[in-house]
């Protein structure tokens, strides 16, 4: 048994479950996975054996509990400090931060129109009133990072950071429903598409066969 358990969600559909798995995979660490089917009758009851807020991702490290992403984040940095999952430089790390929480918090339209699916192809789907908005807001920020702090690497802070696990689902809807951006943009969701354990993710997605109706368009 792995001293790392991550409690995740379907992977076609849970973009919060992507995120620290995500991470835990770039940083190499070895953690064991359980898998949780969601929006089931015995949904909620499964995902409270583990977490008090019913919620996935959870992570148990050595029968500690850790839930909601932007913790789980912050405890797999501190536990890891050499991997550098915040950037070094002060003013990169706020604005990383900074990014990090208004994905946590916003993009309401985006999130309701144009749900995580990565079996689907949607092209031109889900641009109900706000998304528009969420999609350039969401550009901005990318072009901006990539701008002023993406010379050391092809992230938005120049290395992988915490700030690209907040931002893989987006990239993953904005593949589905066939956004098109700018060529800056373009090239960051090259980047995180083409690694090896967004792949992988992707490659496990498109292999389970549960459909929840509410994120089918």
């Amino acid at each position: 048994m792995s001293e790392f358990i991550l409690v995740i969600g379907n992977k076609n559909y849970s973009s919060w479950s992507l995120r620290p798995w995500l991470v835990l995979k770039q940083l190499g660490i070895d953690f064991d996975e359980v898998s949780i089917p969601l929006y089931t009758t015995t949904s909620k009851q499964e995902i409270l054996r583990y977490s008090p807020n019913g919620k996935v991702p959870i992570l148990i490290h050595n029968n500690f509990t850790i839930w909601e992403s932007l913790s789980i984040h912050e405890y797999l940095a501190e536990c890891f400090p050499e991997a550098k999952l915040w950037p070094q430089d002060r003013q990169a790390r706020a604005i990383a931060r900074s990014i990090s929480s208004e994905m946590h918090a916003g993009f309401v339209n985006l999130r309701q129109n144009m749900s995580m699916n990565i079996r689907a192809s949607l092209p031109g789907k889900g641009r109900e009133p706000g998304v528009t908005e969420d999609i350039q807001r969401i550009a901005n920020i990318w072009q901006d990072c990539r701008q002023k702090f993406g010379k050391s690497g092809d992230f938005l802070l120049g290395d992988f950071s915490i700030a690209d696990a907040m931002f893989a689902p987006v990239v993953s809807r904005f593949i589905t429903y066939g956004v098109e951006l700018d060529p800056i943009c373009q090239a960051y969701i090259k980047t995180i598409w083409s690694l090896p354990a967004m792949q992988e993710w992707v490659s496990a997605a498109q292999a389970e066969t549960e459909r929840i109706e509410k994120f089918e368009l």
